[in-house]
């Protein structure tokens, strides 16, 4: 049987010997010891090495790739999918959620360049009145609810204390309500208190995260929670009592 001593084996898999180590006294990893007191490990070691830098690719963490070691270890692979399935799925449902609040971020980076090329050039110093720092101030966030979090009351019913006001004309309210229902083609529309929620294809969740960014730029007293769920979106749409017509008439009346 062929052993390997920790340096042997950091060198066979490309894996520290300081992790190696870690590895060891966090229970992921088995070694015996030679009469001087020197680590050996057998080829299984190298593959379960291999098993947990898949399983770290993942994103799984080291509690999780342990309890995945304790069914690898028996052998049936049957099991280890039945165990790793769900943790690659809630993976997923994580990484979307990020993919969605970067979108959402983005499209206020790009807002943020569009008035900035748009200020004139001002040989004071910039302050409120550049209409840069104000307007920032005034934007109301969007919330994006991709897996349950507390927050604040303020910030969670700001939307309802802002002026039901549209910035938008002329052709580009047009532009912007095209937009909409070609993103919400086929949603399914659901009342719910001061607003309504649709439900998308996953696949659309960039599109309308992406239009929820900008609304709020032109429409702040709108808020929008969006929740990934397997191969659905759910999108909440809120506004005060004197922007209900306008919402129905942005996102079409709830079924």
């Amino acid at each position: 049987m062929t052993t390997f001593q920790i340096s042997q084996l950091a060198a066979r898999t490309g894996v520290p010997t300081s992790t190696l180590r870690f590895y060891e006294k966090a229970g992921l990893l088995t070694a015996d010891r030679t009469s001087g007191g020197y680590r050996i490990f057998d080829e299984e070691a190298v593959e379960r090495l291999g098993f947990i830098g898949a399983a770290k690719l993942l994103g799984l963490p080291l509690e999780e790739i342990a309890q995945l070691l304790g069914v690898w270890e028996t052998g049936a692979c049957t099991d280890v999918r039945a165990e790793l399935r769900p943790r690659v799925a809630a993976r997923v449902v994580e990484a979307e959620s990020r993919i969605v609040e970067l979108e959402v971020f983005a499209s206020s980076l790009r807002s943020a360049l569009e008035h900035l090329d748009a200020l004139p050039d001002r040989a004071g110093r910039c302050d409120p009145k550049c209409g840069f720092l104000g307007a920032s101030g005034r934007r109301t966030p969007v919330m994006v609810d991709l897996a349950p979090r507390r927050r604040e009351e303020t910030e969670a019913e700001r939307w309802r204390t802002v002026p039901v006001s549209c910035s938008l004309t002329g052709d580009d309210q047009q532009a912007r309500t095209d937009r909409w229902q070609e993103a919400l083609a086929g949603a399914v529309r659901e009342p719910i208190p001061d607003g309504m929620r649709l439900v998308l294809p996953v696949d659309r969740t960039a599109v309308v995260a992406e239009l929820a960014g900008r609304e709020q730029q032109c429409c702040p007293f709108f808020d929008f929670r969006l929740h990934v769920d397997g191969p659905v979106v759910r999108m909440e749409v809120r506004a005060p009592a004197d922007g209900a017509g306008l919402l129905a008439e942005l996102f079409g009346p709830a079924a």
